[in-house]
C-alpha cells in the first residue's frame, strides 16, 4: 500500500494499490512500443509537443503546488515558482534541443566524418519527493526531446505528484507511453532495472540509493546517472557585505523547501574576525520568518515532509549540541501537530559531529570559522560530498585562484547555487556522477556514434 500523507496534519490523504506485475509487464510493452515510433518523430513534433507542455505547466500552476503542499509540505508561497521553472524547462530544450544534438562534423582524412547523437530506448527514473515535479521534468523533457521514452519510479509519499506528471504529458497529446508513472515500492525496482527493455536508469537520491542502483546497473552494464546527496560549503570571506552575505546564506540554506535539497548550502565557512556579525545577521534574517500551515501564502517555512526526517534532524542536532556545538537560534521542534522544525543556528561546529559531518535535510544553519585562505579550501572540502560551493568575496582573483580547489560539480562566487535549464548540474565524490540539464544533460541518454565515409 503506498501512502499519500499530509505532514502539516499527519493525516493520511489517499491510498493507492501498487501496480501488479501484469499490469507492469503491460507497461514495458507499451513502453518498447511507444520508442520504436517515437524515435522517428522529427524535432519539430516533439517541440511542439513540448511547448505545449509548458503551457500546460503554467495553466495548472495552483493546482500543481496545491499537491506538493499536501503530499510534502513545500509552501504555497515558494511553490509556484517551482511549477514555473518546469515550464521554462520544457521551453528551453523545445527550442534547442535540435541544434544541441544536431551533426557534429570533423575535419579527418576521411572523405566525410561526423558525429550523430541516438536515442537509446527506455529509460527509467528514480526521482525523489523534495521537488516533485522540478525532478521529474527534469529529467523526462530532455530525454524526450532526444527520442527517449520515460518510465518513472517516484517516492512514494507524492503518488498523486507522479499521477499529475503523468496526466500532463497525456493531456497535450504525447503518444501513449512516451511517458508511463509506476506505482511501485523500492522493494521492487531491481528488478525492473535489470529487465533488459530498460536500457538506462536515473537517479536522484541519497548516497545509499544510489549505491544500490549504481551496483544493479553496473551488474547489467546498463548507463546510469546519479545526482545523490550533498554538504555543499558556502565560504564568506571578511571583504564582503555581510548583512548581505547573510541574507543569501538563509536563502541557500533554505532553498523554498526547509532546507530539504540536495544543492543547499549546509556548511557555512566564515573568516574568523566576522563570524560573529555573521552569526548576528543570520538570526536576523530566520527571525523574520514564519513557521506554519503551508497553505497560508504568507507562511515561508512549511513542515518537513515526513516524521522520519524530522527525527534524524532532531537527532542531528541534539548529538552535536552534546558534542560542544553551541545552539544559539531553535534547536527544536514546533510545539503541535506536523513535521515542524524551527530554523536553527549553530556554532563551535568542528569536525565529528553530525552538523559538519553529514548532511543535514532541515533548516539547520552551523557555522564553521577559518583563519586563512588555505584552511577556507581545506575545510570547504572536507566532505565526502561534491555538489556545489559557494565563495563570497570581493576580490575576484581570490575566487579565480580558489575555484579550482573546489571539489565540487558547480561553483557559485558571490550567489547560492542553483540550477539552471540551460546549464550542466551534478557532483563528483559521493554526489554522483552524470550531468543533467543544458547541452551535457541532453546528451546523457544517447548514443554518441562516429561516423565516416570513404
Amino acid at each position: 500500500m503506498i501512502q499519500s500523507k499530509n505532514p502539516a496534519t499527519e493525516k493520511v490523504l489517499k491510498t493507492f494499490q501498487e501496480i501488479s506485475n501484469e499490469e507492469l509487464e503491460k507497461k514495458l510493452v507499451l513502453a518498447e512500443k511507444a520508442f520504436k515510433s517515437w524515435k522517428q518523430t522529427s524535432f519539430k513534433e516533439r517541440a511542439t509537443l513540448m511547448r505545449k507542455l509548458g503551457e500546460y505547466l503554467r495553466s495548472h500552476t495552483e493546482e500543481f503546488s496545491k499537491l506538493q503542499m499536501l503530499e510534502m509540505g513545500k509552501t504555497m508561497k515558494s511553490g509556484p515558482a517551482g511549477i514555473e521553472k518546469c515550464g521554462s524547462l520544457c521551453d528551453y530544450y523545445a527550442d534547442n534541443a535540435e541544434n544541441i544534438l544536431k551533426h557534429e562534423v570533423l575535419q579527418t582524412d576521411q572523405k566525410e566524418q561526423y558525429i550523430e547523437f541516438d536515442p537509446l530506448g527506455v529509460v527509467l527514473a528514480i526521482m525523489p519527493w523534495n521537488f516533485p515535479f522540478w525532478q521529474v521534468y527534469r529529467f523526462a523533457v530532455p530525454a524526450i526531446m532526444a527520442g527517449n521514452v520515460g518510465l518513472l519510479k517516484h517516492a512514494s509519499n507524492v503518488p498523486q505528484c507522479a499521477e499529475a506528471i503523468e496526466e500532463s504529458f497525456r493531456a497535450v497529446g504525447f503518444p501513449e507511453g512516451v511517458f508511463q508513472n509506476l506505482l511501485l515500492p523500492s522493494a521492487r525496482v531491481e528488478a525492473l532495472i535489470r529487465d533488459p527493455r530498460v536500457i538506462a536508469i536515473t537517479l536522484t537520491g541519497s548516497e545509499k540509493a544510489g549505491s544500490e542502483v549504481a551496483r544493479v546497473a553496473g551488474e547489467e552494464i546498463k548507463k546510469v546517472v546519479l545526482e545523490l546527496g550533498g554538504s555543499d560549503p558556502f565560504v564568506i570571506f571578511a571583504d564582503v557585505d555581510i548583512i548581505k552575505a547573510a541574507k543569501t546564506a538563509v536563502l541557500a540554506r533554505l532553498q523554498g523547501n526547509v532546507g530539504q535539497s540536495c544543492i543547499s548550502a549546509k556548511r557555512f565557512i566564515v573568516e574568523e574576525s566576522v563570524e560573529e556579525e555573521f552569526m548576528k545577521a543570520v538570526v536576523g534574517e530566520f527571525s523574520k520568518l514564519s513557521v506554519g500551515d503551508p497553505s497560508d501564502k504568507n507562511i515561508d517555512i512549511g513542515p518537513l515532509a515526513t516524521e522520519q526526517i524530522l527525527l534524524e534532524v532532531e537527532r542531528q542536532v541534539k548529538k552535536s549540541a552534546s558534542l560542544g556545538a553551541k545552539v544559539v537560534y531553535g534547536g527544536s521542534r514546533k510545539k503541535g501537530k506536523g513535521y515542524f522544525y524551527l530554523p536553527t543556528v549553530m556554532t563551535n561546529v568542528k569536525k565529528g559531529i553530525p552538523v559538519y559531518d553529514e548532511e543535514v535535510f532541515g533548516p539547520v544553519l552551523p557555522i564553521i570559522s577559518f583563519k586563512t585562505e588555505a584552511e577556507a579550501v581545506q575545510l570547504a572540502n572536507d566532505t565526502r560530498y561534491g555538489l556545489g560551493a559557494s565563495i563570497f568575496t570581493s576580490d575576484m582573483e581570490k575566487a579565480k585562484r580558489i575555484i579550482p580547489q573546489i571539489e565540487a560539480g558547480n561553483v557559485c562566487v558571490n550567489d547560492m547555487v542553483k540550477s539552471d535549464p540551460r546549464v550542466p548540474f551534478g557532483g563528483i565524490k559521493k554526489s554522483g556522477y552524470g550531468r543533467e540539464l543544458g547541452t551535457y544533460g541532453i546528451k546523457e541518454f544517447v548514443n554518441i556514434k562516429n561516423v565516416w565515409f570513404n
